[in-house]
């Protein structure tokens, strides 16, 4: 007979089980009660660690345990700014965001000199080192801005850019400081200082991509893929660790150099978020919240004082930095704010600055009391200053964040009337993983509706055809959610497919139809039955020409040869008169978006007056390139553009009779399948006048 195994419940907690279950029902009852009382979630689970901690309740020690969570937390929020962010943004502001970095570095290091050595009367290396905190700061409310969905404001992209700079800056100070005080810098110590960030920066920034790319490649399985990226992130911060450099550095630095293969809306960013928001950054939240002792304002006047001295300079410092931005740059007032929220917080480089300062003694006094680079006030006041500037943060943040959102909302309403329908036809297994991740990356997430489609000859009463055809939707549907995005499956018995998707496509008004490009097979070219004109060719097949006769929607017929994500490059080929047709904006929404997303190069081919059309409708943000091209399509080779290895081709096709349509497209389909059997490729088959009006399913507000 076995007998219960003895409840230990003395505090701390020492069972692993009950102190996971204890901070997992925090994690997930914070919101509940926080909501009600209109504090910010990530403030929340900072109190909530304090309770809890061994300064509050004592249910739980900060043990390795913790501190393991915690510092993965801490290089999973950096990873995850440095994956968020909008890399040709932050080309084009990235002298902003080092203008930023200068002016949160700068100001707080004067503060803090002021503060440390006129205030507080300590000695000069000390006053440096302690302004070196203030000028640190950890992007802890970055999580605020990520559920809100304005990852790529500009004021965002300018604070995670600063926020690099400041803290490689206060770093830097902190090793040159301890280095001067101690006696430690030599002739070499810069060189080698230098050589070796240069040479970390350069290994997470060339080969990170290079590794990620070529496993993407060859490894579809999605448990590995994360686990891959986790390997990437911890092998960076390890990277900059050795050079000298705090590792949230090579953390972000790695989420810079995964940025393109890890496209916002694919399914492998949905797990990355998932798995941080629910478990490691609660963990190191909580963990910070254990930090905090409410005892040290009792324990010494001097306590007091330097907690008020240093609370009061570095958020009046953060503060005039910010508004100092906000003027160069003519930000608004809640970008300020935002850009304020974000730059205020100190924790990660502050934590290892002060622990350092702390533990470096000086000498000792008559009465062998060490003498310390920084004491135990300062010690005492950083904690309480982490408490102050993540609560200022988190307030800040929410309201700068919570107005551009609404505004941003505001601002997009009555951008598109009708939303973006999707439907995906799906027939064969291994080829509807990439349709869908097509179909997500060229729509809005606001306004896209998808579905997939399979048919069944109503003639057929076969149960296993059904099975099947449900298993075939059943992967589709899966390969959405992997992304957080719902699908509809429609399951359809029909006389034909084309008729089945016809039929579809008027009752769901869909916008747009992604296919895949039909399997070639040798024979000679058929004629459609009642479809004048319409030559099949055995690239396209007789299917894919029926269904491009008979419905005018904006059509993408995509041949895989690669993961999506690891294209480098979009090289378009446009017609002449391409601009003229009636879906010229909405293709050319779709590919820019696409391009977008997921952070490749876009070059468009075409005639000289073409390209003035697509530049004259690009964004303000559009940084695609431009090349004139001579039309010949008569002879596919000498048109379409030499393809380099990870590029994509898009080819802007014309049905037979329209504006833009010229001979030689006939050639393209086959030309592409028998020279390009290794390449991706896509046919763009845009909406056109004429036909679509007369079956009434022309009907769309492009914006």
């Amino acid at each position: 007979m076995f007998l219960p195994a003895a409840i230990d419940i003395a505090l701390p907690l020492e069972d692993p089980i009950l102190k996971f279950m204890l901070i997992m029902a925090i994690v997930l009852g914070a919101p509940l009660l926080l909501n009600r009382l209109k504090i910010p979630y990530l403030l929340g689970l900072i109190i909530a660690g304090a309770v809890i901690g061994p300064n509050g309740f004592n249910l739980v020690l900060r043990d390795s345990s913790i501190i393991l969570s915690g510092t993965a937390g801490l290089l999973y929020i950096m990873f995850l700014s440095g994956l968020d962010m909008d890399m040709n943004d932050f080309r084009r502001n990235g002298w902003r965001s080092a203008v930023f970095g200068l002016y949160t570095f700068t100001v707080p290091m004067l503060f803090g000199i002021v503060a440390g050595y006129y205030i507080l009367g300590y000695p000069f290396y000390s006053s440096v080192l302690l302004a070196g905190l203030f000028a640190s700061q950890t992007l802890i409310a970055y999580p605020i801005v990520s559920r809100l969905g304005i990852t790529r404001d500009k004021a965002v992209t300018i604070a995670v850019g600063g926020t690099i700079i400041t803290d490689i800056l206060a770093l830097m100070v902190l090793t040159v400081v301890v280095g001067l005080s101690t006696g430690r810098t030599d002739s070499g110590f810069w060189y080698r200082f230098g050589a070796s960030v240069v040479a970390c920066v350069a290994a997470i920034l060339v080969l990170f991509p290079i590794f990620g790319r070529w496993f993407f490649k060859r490894c579809s399985d999605s448990v590995s893929q994360y686990v891959f990226v986790l390997v990437m992130v911890f092998l960076g911060a390890y990277l900059a660790q050795l050079a000298g450099l705090e590792p949230i550095i090579g953390a972000f630095l790695a989420g810079l150099a995964m940025n393109r293969l890890i496209p916002g809306t694919s399914p492998l960013m949905n797990r990355i978020e998932f798995v941080g928001n629910a478990i490691f950054i609660p963990f190191f939240l909580i963990g910070v919240g254990m930090l905090i002792d409410y005892r040290a304002f009792f324990k010494s006047w001097e306590t007091i004082e330097v907690s008020a001295v240093m609370i009061v300079m570095v958020t009046a410092a953060k503060y005039l930095a910010a508004c100092l931005t906000q003027k160069t740059f003519r930000l608004s007032r809640d970008q300020r704010t935002l850009l304020f929220g974000l730059s205020s917080a100190h924790v990660a480089a502050t934590l290892a600055a002060v622990m350092v300062g702390y533990n470096v003694v000086l000498g000792h006094t008559p009465d062998g009391e060490p003498i310390r680079l920084l004491n135990e006030a300062v010690l005492n006041g950083t904690i309480l200053m982490i408490l102050a500037t993540c609560t200022v943060s988190t307030f800040a943040s929410q309201r700068g964040a919570h107005n551009i959102a609404i505004k941003g909302q505001q601002g997009g309403t009555g951008e598109r009337g009708t939303g973006e329908h999707v439907l995906i036809p799906v027939s064969r297994q291994e080829k509807i993983a990439e349709l869908v991740g097509l179909s997500i990356a060229l729509t809005k997430q606001k306004y896209r509706s998808l579905y997939a489609l399979n048919v069944i000859d109503n003639q057929t009463d076969d149960p296993e055809l059904k099975k099947h055809a449900q298993g075939l939707l059943d992967t589709a549907v899966k390969a959405a959610a992997a992304a957080d995005i719902h699908m509809h499956s429609l399951l359809r018995y029909d006389v034909n497919i084309v008729n089945a998707i016809v039929s579809a496509v008027r009752e769901r008004n869909i916008t747009d139809l992604v296919l895949g490009m039909h399997v070639s097979t040798p024979g000679p070219n058929l004629q459609i039955p009642g479809i004048p004109g319409a030559a099949t060719t055995a690239a396209l097949g007789k299917t894919l020409q029926a269904v491009l006769a008979q419905c005018s929607v904006t059509t993408f017929i995509y041949h895989s040869a690669q993961p999506f994500p690891t294209i480098k490059r979009h090289l378009v080929a446009v017609p002449r008169k391409a601009e003229l047709e009636a879906g010229f904006q909405a293709w050319l929404l779709r590919i820019r978006h696409l391009a977008h997303d997921t952070g490749a190069q876009l070059i468009f081919h075409a005639p000289a007056k073409t390209l003035e059309h697509l530049r004259g409708r690009r964004r303000r943000k559009d940084i695609a390139q431009y090349v004139v091209c001579e039309e010949n399509w008569e002879n596919p080779a000498a048109l379409l553009p030499q393809l380099r290895k990870d590029d994509c081709l898009w080819v802007v096709m014309s049905r037979r009779d329209r504006i833009s349509y010229q001979a030689g497209m006939n050639r393209i389909p086959a030309y592409l399948d028998e020279q390009l059997p290794d390449r991706s490729f896509v046919l763009v088959y845009p909406v056109q006048a004429g036909h679509a009006e007369q079956q009434g399913i022309f009907n769309m507000n492009l914006g």
